[in-house]
């Protein structure tokens, strides 16, 4: 059975779009710990992240560091904090998430529910930006 990240690749589920090339899809969390909260994910469905090929491995860690290179400059923040935990989806994703303080990045803090027109709206913005 496809995992949910492969479903929203085919278009089954939609998404907050942030990026996208052939290989790769960054999008934005529907329940962020911050405003700005990307997945960044390969396109290819692969549970384990260290399971990617070394060269489909290199380029997603490229593509990510673009897409946080843009949150930096549209999303306040002091720096863009870089995680991969694995086990809440079995399709392997990074999370980009704009951070002012370490505790900004704590995954055991209760989530925002984010208002999806603010998402849409930022979503636009930080895809457009990336073209």
């Amino acid at each position: 059975m496809a995992s949910l990240f492969s479903r929203i690749v085919a278009g089954e589920i939609p998404c907050y779009k942030v990026a996208e090339n052939h290989e790769f899809l960054a999008f934005l969390d529907i329940m962020p710990l911050a405003k700005g909260h990307t997945l960044v994910i390969p396109k290819k469905e692969t549970d384990y992240l260290f399971d990617i090929d070394d060269d489909a491995y290199q380029r997603l860690w490229l593509f990510a560091k673009e897409v946080a290179g843009t949150l930096r400059q549209h999303i306040p923040c002091k720096r863009i904090g870089v995680s991969v935990i694995g086990l809440e989806v079995a399709h392997a994703h990074i999370h980009l998430i704009p951070l002012q303080k370490v505790e900004d990045i704590n995954f055991s803090k209760p989530k925002h529910q984010a208002d999806p027109e603010e998402l849409s709206a930022l979503a636009r913005l930080l895809f457009e930006a990336n073209k």
